[in-house]
């Protein structure tokens, strides 16, 4: 999938739209990713000045992005429908990424009750693993003001 193909699905836009492309998808299973990550970025400016280090939740923030396509990607009629991002267990944070970088993002299904999932994300940087986390999303649908309270 192309950056037209996943902003059709995903709202963001930039500089919050955090997913260059989509290698492989495996509905209902699996889902590969990328974010290129450049010092045209906006959050290096301050994060940090002299030593810029892409910031962990933004990392996390890619993770939901790709997984939000699969759980998308997965599910029939979803139109009209947005991801909500619930909540996140079990982050660590292995080793900084840098600009240059490019984040090789995969995210599988752990658990699928419609329209809840639970997904494993690992981001890797030239194959070694710089994060991972438990993610937690829905389907709803759009201008319900996401999860209900």
């Amino acid at each position: 999938m192309d950056i037209a193909e996943i902003s059709a699905i995903l709202p963001h836009r930039y500089p919050f739209l955090l997913v260059d492309r989509i290698l492989d998808l495996e509905p209902g299973k699996k889902i590969v990713g990328f974010k290129n990550v450049t010092i045209n970025e906006p959050f290096f400016q301050g994060h940090f000045p002299k030593h810029p280090i892409m910031p962990g939740v933004l990392i996390i923030e890619s993770m939901a992005q790709i997984g939000g396509v699969l759980a998308f990607k997965s599910t029939k009629g979803n139109e009209g429908q947005l991801v909500f991002f619930l909540g996140i267990d079990r982050a660590k944070f292995r080793r900084p990424v840098y600009p240059g970088d490019q984040l090789r993002i995969e995210v599988e299904v752990l658990q699928e009750r419609p329209p809840y999932w639970k997904l494993k994300g690992m981001a890797y940087v030239d194959g070694k693993l710089a994060a991972e986390a438990e993610l937690k999303a829905m389907l709803g649908q759009s201008g319900q003001g996401g999860p209900e309270k």
